[in-house]
């Protein structure tokens, strides 16, 4: 199709699908739970700026369409604020919804008593997220099937900042993004940071994905998992397989006696800038099949493949720590960077029109898996180590938490 009837055929879809759209205005409490209990496809749900306190989750059962998706978005950004005071916000069991733009906080008295911001399950395939801002929660975004075994496929998760304004005080786990049995989810350009626990119990994860999945993409997110450089207890950045999923919960055998193995199959983190945690930035508990690319580590206990069903690739990685297999674990190493000086990793970052230091310029061939950087810039034939590209020169997504830009807000 020639490109000027391709460019007339996206407008006329954009156009119809923007005049079927139902737009709902919301501007209280009442009229938010109102409009997602009884959504329809094709609603556009509007909250004006301001504070809602929703005291119990709300249902979000109604399905949407790929044409016509349920949205629910704040009117300008961040502007609306939802205080949320039940175990869960949002549980979210029907198709496309869409969120957007949304600042949702966790107002518990106690940490365990807030464990999701959206619990996204079974049917609820199609679900996006992208633009928002959560705080205070164990695990803000949930994802997993159903009793019936549905699994939720084709989620996005983009452009959120996650984080919590002290050490969860639980025993619970903590992981901001924790996407469990899924089916090609993407999580991507996101800010995630500060997702310690006080608590007992196993240590805490930035995002993960586990329990049978397959089709995973993290990438060109941002993870610090403290911003004060100091962490209690294991805290790791990003993770397929992350502790493991309980089998019996585990696609596709369902079997308290046979063991979640894999726990995801090809998945693929790149262009990912993880720093400050006390244990491994990129940790794969029994994940087959995996491509870690092109991903910067500062300040981690480096790369882990783990146990034998964990194969793969690793290529491209610069990191302060070590990448190796462990527990009969094993991947084919490209061309990787690893044990550098803090010092020196943290100098490419933070000025990427620098030269920096010569095994740090080492350059790689092209990469099929690789077209871009963290910024989304095009990487050209020749490829950096790393997550920047840093013969592009300055890139103006570079943040850490606390100063630069929020993915929020791109």
């Amino acid at each position: 199709m020639p490109i000027r009837a391709r460019a007339t055929l996206i407008t006329t879809l954009l156009f119809t699908m923007h005049a079927a759209a139902h737009v709902v205005a919301v501007r209280d409490t009442g009229e938010l739970t109102d409009a997602v209990t009884n959504a329809r496809a094709g609603d556009d749900i509007v909250l004006a700026d301001g504070t809602y306190a929703v005291l119990y989750k709300l249902h979000a059962d109604a399905s949407g369409t790929v044409t016509a998706p349920i949205t629910v978005r704040a009117e300008h950004k961040l502007g609306a604020r939802i205080l949320s005071s039940d175990v869960i916000g949002f549980e979210v069991t029907g198709a496309n919804w869409h969120f957007a733009d949304l600042d949702i906080y966790g107002t518990c008295r106690n940490d365990t008593d807030c464990e999701h911001a959206f619990h996204v399950v079974g049917n609820a395939s199609g679900f996006h997220l992208t633009g928002s801002r959560l705080s205070n929660f164990n695990a803000h975004l949930k994802v997993n099937a159903d009793g019936e075994r549905h699994l939720p496929a084709d989620g996005l998760v983009e452009n959120n900042e996650f984080f919590d304004s002290h050490p969860r005080h639980t025993d619970n786990p903590v992981a901001p993004v924790n996407i469990d049995d899924s089916v090609n989810w993407i999580v991507r350009g996101n800010l995630i940071h500060d997702f310690q626990k006080d608590g007992s119990g196993e240590g805490s994860y930035g995002a993960f994905v586990k329990g049978g999945s397959t089709g995973a993409l993290i990438e060109r997110n941002m993870i610090q998992c403290a911003s004060n450089h100091a962490s209690l207890g294991q805290m790791v950045g990003l993770s397929f397989g992350a502790h493991g999923m309980a089998p019996q919960l585990c696609p596709p055998h369902w079997d308290a006696a046979i063991q979640c193995s894999p726990e995801v199959t090809a998945g693929i983190m790149r262009n990912n800038i993880i720093g400050n945690c006390s244990d491994d930035g990129i940790y794969l508990n029994k994940a087959s099949d995996s491509k870690i690319l092109y991903n910067t580590l500062i300040r981690t206990g480096g790369i882990e493949f783990r146990f034998p069903a964990s194969s793969g690739v690793a290529r491209g990685n610069l990191m302060t720590g070590t990448i190796r297999a462990t527990d009969g674990g094993h991947f084919t190493d490209g061309g990787n960077a690893s044990g550098i000086a803090s010092e020196q990793a943290l100098a490419n970052w933070q000025t990427p029109q620098a030269t920096g230091t010569p095994h740090l310029r080492n350059i790689l061939g092209p990469d099929a898996d690789v077209a871009d950087d963290y910024c989304g810039r095009p990487r050209g034939p020749k490829l950096e180590p790393g997550a920047l590209q840093t013969s592009l020169g300055p890139c103006p997504l570079l943040h850490w938490p606390g100063r630069g830009q929020n993915p929020a807000a791109r």
